[in-house]
């Protein structure tokens, strides 16, 4: 269990940069030294409603089993409301991956044949969660974009779990796409336009629209490799994940493209295309 106390001290002391600057609901840090430093740490907005924090608590910690039980591999990672001064607030404490695993930067500077091995790695972590997400018996959603992998010897593992894509309605999850952001215009502006902000998660809960989510992503990082990257993807959709090999096909007959939905959030957020760790 974690030191709360602790964990609150390390908090309200660091002053150093995040380990990244993309991320919409937070910007994690990695403390330089004390008790947390082999541990990155995400710190989310509060809610006034207890009851729905603690909904959160058990969803998350439900996310977490359930990605392992499909055999994703994860990071240690530990979900808890934090008391602050108004009330409490979520925090994941997660085992720290090497930055230098992380696979955006990775896919940048590889070369064709090391980008692929990588592709294959994360292709094999979402064919392994969609093969067996019947398994589970809720509404179950997955998100992994190149941004939330990093390859360890070869191996590619997943470390997004918020917000946790287990039980919410679609509804509730566009509810919580707002609440949640720390983008301040995004919570002001978002309720405007409900709906395409509800419609953003629907690709994290289709198998076919996950795969060809991370194609088009290599294909954006590395438009001179694309055509490889198509080729790999209608090869892997037909052999590992042949339940979804048809839509996914439909997907990749050209570079897919961002949804501009996306790129226009983007724009009006300010979010750049860095790894969210």
């Amino acid at each position: 269990m974690t030191d709360l106390t602790a964990l609150a001290e390390t908090i309200e002391s660091h002053t150093g940069e995040p380990v990244s600057r993309l991320g919409y609901f937070c910007a994690p840090f990695r403390p330089t030294d004390g008790p947390f430093a082999d541990k990155v740490i995400k710190v989310y907005r509060g809610l006034p409603d207890g009851a729905a924090l603690d909904r959160l608590a058990r969803c998350h910690d439900d996310y977490a089993d359930a990605l392992r039980r499909t055999g994703v591999p994860l990071p240690q990672t530990e979900f808890v409301l934090l008391p602050r001064a108004g009330g409490r607030v979520p925090v994941i404490v997660q085992q720290a991956l090497p930055e230098t695993a992380l696979m955006r930067p990775l896919m940048q500077r590889g070369t064709r044949d090391e980008t692929l091995a990588m592709m294959q790695a994360a292709g094999e972590v979402i064919a392994t969660f969609w093969n067996h997400a019947d398994r589970i018996e809720t509404r179950i959603g997955f998100h992994p974009s190149i941004r939330n992998f990093a390859i360890v010897d070869g191996r590619a593992v997943f470390f997004d779990t918020f917000p946790p894509l287990i039980h919410y309605s679609r509804d509730e999850m566009g509810r919580m796409l707002l609440q949640f952001s720390d983008k301040r215009l995004m919570r002001l502006v978002g309720p405007l336009i409900r709906w395409r902000v509800t419609a953003i998660q629907d690709e994290w809960y289709s198998a076919p629209e996950t795969l060809v989510g991370l194609v088009g992503s290599a294909c954006r990082l590395r438009p001179e490799f694309a055509a490889d990257y198509l080729d790999w993807g209608r090869d892997f959709a037909t052999r590992a994940m042949p339940r979804w090999a048809d839509e996914a096909l439909a997907g990749m007959q050209e570079p897919p493209r961002l949804p501009a939905i996306w790129t226009g959030f983007r724009k009006l957020m300010g979010l750049q295309g860095e790894p969210n760790v």
